[in-house]
This record gives structure tokens, C-alpha cells and sequence, in this order.
């Protein structure tokens, strides 16, 4: 690699961002794209990750420790409101704050983002947009192995036994419904702990021992908590967590 700075070229006629970068450092087409997809280009001193982004007479610099290995798939978890469009939420200015040290996004972390194990209906909480097939695999096919927790505000005063009858399972409306780890966080949230809970399953839990349900957020699945994360904020998984 060349010097990683670069002058702006004399010419004037646009050009592509990549071909400029052939041009200044002597790499190949791809290894162009790769940097700049890579965030590892700048032009007057803002990164620019489009490869056909068309320059002149600006200043094109090649970070200097720009890294031509392709990016991982990335993983990101949001803490998504109730009734909302999460894709919509998802963007470098909601990434949270207590995570941004040491990341850079990009915006090829924004594409091509799968999801898996939705909430359950007016659900908050944890919900997981990925890259990753390996990820998405794990997902989609150990979802019955998965445990998700929730934690659900509710009213109403609980039946006699109502934990016991949870935990151990019980009909419901002729509806069987499954175990839960069932225990109550205070006087009016439960944390329920369940294994790929059937849509508005937590809602008839609730209604068989005479509760209502007045909001519910889901906060872990398997070994993943969302952790402090604002409502609409998103932070990437790390490396050293597992579903």
C-alpha cells in the first residue's frame, strides 16, 4: 500500500470514488471497493462508502489503518417499542450512546438484515436483526431450545396458587397451555421465562389466573439480555455472547 493520504487530483472531470483510489494508491477494483465499503475512505475529510460516488478536485484519503479483510456480518439488537416499524428505527444516530465506543457503523451493517423470534403481540423489548446466517440458523432452528424472558406488567388480583398453576401448566379455555418459569419481580410485574412461547401465549397465562396484562417487554434470549438499552436505541452483539 501507498502513502494512506493522498493530494486532491488535478483533474476536474468527476470520477468514480474507486477509480480515483485505483488511480492515487496502485490497489486492483476490488481491493478499491473493499476500502471504501469499509469505511476506510474519506473525501474532504467525510467517509464515503459508495464505490460509485463520483469526485473531482477533492481530497480522497485512505485511512491508515485500513483493512482490506472483508467486513464480518454483524448482529444488532434493538430495543424495539410496542406497534412499531423496528427497520424504520434502525440507523447510526440510534445506536446507544453507553455503545458506540470502539465501533465503527457502517451502512452495509443496514442491509440485508434478517429477523427471527418475533415478540409477542404489543410486546416491547428485545427483538434481533442479522447479518449472520450462522446466527439466523440458530434462531430459527433451536427456537424450541431458546429460553425468552419477559417481564409484564399486570392488574387485577392473582387466582389462589396462581404462580404454582403457571409454572406447572394448566388448560385454558380447552387451550393446553405450557409451563413457564413464572415469579414476581414486585407487587405488580411477573418475569416470565419460556421456551418459544405460541403467539399470545403470556396473555392467556395471565388471564387463566385472573391478571390483565398491562404492558410486557421481553428482555433475554437464551444467553443475550438486551441490556440497558434505550426504548428505539440499538447496540451491536458482541463477540463473546451467545443465544
Amino acid at each position: 500500500m501507498r502513502s494512506p493520504t493522498v493530494p486532491a487530483h488535478p483533474m476536474t472531470d468527476p470520477i468514480r470514488l474507486s477509480k480515483r483510489l485505483i488511480e492515487l494508491v496502485g490497489c486492483s477494483r476490488r481491493e478499491a471497493e473493499l476500502y471504501i465499503e469499509g469505511g476506510w475512505v474519506s473525501v474532504d475529510g467525510v467517509v464515503v462508502e459508495e464505490p460509485q460516488f463520483k469526485v473531482s478536485t477533492q481530497k480522497v484519503e485512505l485511512h491508515p489503518d485500513a483493512d482490506l479483510n472483508k467486513a464480518e456480518p454483524v448482529t444488532l439488537l434493538l430495543h424495539q417499542p410496542v406497534a412499531s416499524d423496528p427497520l424504520q428505527l434502525i440507523s447510526p444516530a440510534t445506536l446507544s450512546a453507553d455503545h458506540r465506543q470502539g465501533v465503527r457503523p457502517l451502512k452495509g451493517h443496514f442491509a440485508r438484515l434478517s429477523t427471527a423470534l418475533p415478540l409477542q403481540a404489543g410486546a416491547a423489548g428485545l427483538a434481533v436483526f442479522t447479518q449472520d446466517w450462522r446466527t439466523l440458523r440458530k434462531l430459527t432452528e433451536d427456537a424450541s431450545k431458546l429460553e425468552q424472558e419477559y417481564i409484564v406488567e399486570v392488574a387485577g388480583e392473582m387466582a389462589p396458587h396462581g404462580l404454582n398453576r403457571m409454572n406447572q401448566g394448566q388448560t385454558y379455555k380447552g387451550q393446553t397451555l405450557q409451563p413457564v418459569k413464572a415469579s414476581w419481580q414486585n407487587e405488580t410485574r411477573l418475569r416470565l421465562a419460556m421456551k418459544n412461547p405460541a403467539p399470545g401465549l403470556i396473555a392467556s397465562l395471565c388471564a387463566s389466573v385472573g391478571l390483565s396484562i398491562i404492558s410486557m417487554k421481553r428482555i433475554r434470549i437464551g444467553g443475550v439480555s438486551m441490556s440497558k438499552l434505550p426504548v428505539g436505541q440499538w447496540r451491536y452483539l458482541a463477540a463473546s455472547e451467545k443465544f
